[in-house]
């Protein structure tokens, strides 16, 4: 069974891209979000079941100034 659902694997993995197009380290992503150190690479984990919830993508979309639809998918997976 895994970990992370389809539509969790996602958005981390929109969430990633964004993090990334800006050079934005896991570490700074983390503290910006107001997590310890190693939150976001316990999310970006495919053995780990931590994800991001609704508040979470509401705090991303200010961090990379989008709309937290920018996370989600079209249509359903």
């Amino acid at each position: 069974m895994p970990v992370k659902t389809p539509i969790q694997w996602y958005v981390i993995q929109k969430v990633r891209e964004k993090r990334l197009e800006i050079e934005m380290t896991q570490l700074q992503l983390s503290l910006e979000l107001g997590f310890s150190e190693g939150y976001v690479g316990k999310v970006e984990s495919k053995n780990l079941p931590d994800h991001y919830n609704i508040d979470h993508l509401n705090k991303l979309a200010k961090i990379f100034k989008c709309s937290p639809q920018d996370f989600m998918p079209k249509k359903a997976l």
